[in-house]
């Protein structure tokens, strides 16, 4: 790579790392990709990967903003032009982030949302959508846990971002067999839990997660976290493929002196 692209990809990390938020941060990456030449911004997500891929702290942080972005909604367009871009310059990094893991003969698992049940009012009758998005939105528990088991992902997306859910709520409901996509897709665009490890760990071991998301947030986990994925059953194939590939980046897990065998 060019010093000039690696210098925009240490002027890139340090202006994600500057913003304080989760989201602002997946906001701005996502702005830069949509601005820049896709030559330029391909070249410079290489080396922010391949720096993450070797444990850089700052570059692993940004490749959480990274991964926000490009798993959020109206991104197709950037990933694909991407995705061209890493094939023929031959970006291997940017490409094991961002390739479309190979389908599995297996479907994926999950529930239609036609077939899952509407919570009710406690009396038996069943909640409009406007009701429950509403619901959604009010700190009382006994109805959160209730409609934490809503087939609708835009009750869910309210849910997120009430401040009365916790997060064993969320690793419940993305660890949930069988998952819903569309549910588990908008916990993995929520930047303020797909950050937590237990969070993204349930997302990944969960067969209903959209794989392409699973795949980019398997470029986020450690060694360790890699390693369970891989010999996981019960993960489909793909995802367990896109994690050798990583293992196989990251450097050795390096143990302290006290706990080496002698």
């Amino acid at each position: 790579m060019a010093s000039a692209d690696r210098a925009r990809a240490a002027g890139l990390v340090r202006a994600v790392l500057s913003l304080g938020d989760g989201g602002l941060r997946a906001e701005y990456v996502a702005s830069v990709a949509r601005s820049w030449e896709v030559g330029a911004l391909a070249a410079v997500l290489d080396e922010v990967c391949e720096r993450a891929e070797q444990a850089s702290p700052q570059a692993r942080e940004a490749l959480l903003a990274v991964v926000d972005a490009l798993n959020a909604e109206g991104m197709d367009e950037v990933l694909h032009r991407l995705r061209e871009e890493a094939a023929g310059a031959s970006l291997l990094a940017l490409d094991r982030l961002i390739r479309p893991p190979a389908k599995s003969g297996r479907p994926a698992a999950g529930t239609p949302t036609s077939r899952a049940k509407v919570p009710d009012d406690g009396k038996g009758r069943p909640l409009t959508l406007g009701e429950r998005k509403s619901l959604a939105r009010r700190p009382d528990r006994e109805t959160m846990q209730r409609l934490l088991a809503d087939p609708h992902p835009a009750v869910i997306h309210r849910l997120l971002r009430n401040p009365r859910v916790l997060e064993d709520d969320i690793v419940r409901l993305a660890a949930k067999r069988p998952g819903r996509s569309d549910v588990l897709a908008e916990i993995a665009r929520s930047t303020k839990w797909v950050h937590r490890p237990r969070v993204r760990m349930a997302l990944v071991m969960n067969p209903a997660t959209p794989l392409e998301m699973a795949a980019r947030i398997v470029g986020l986990l450690l060694r360790p976290e890699l390693e369970l994925v891989a010999g996981s059953p019960a993960v489909p194939a793909p995802v367990r493929a896109v994690c050798l590939e990583h293992l196989e980046r990251r450097p050795p897990v390096q143990k302290r002196e006290d706990e080496r065998v002698h």
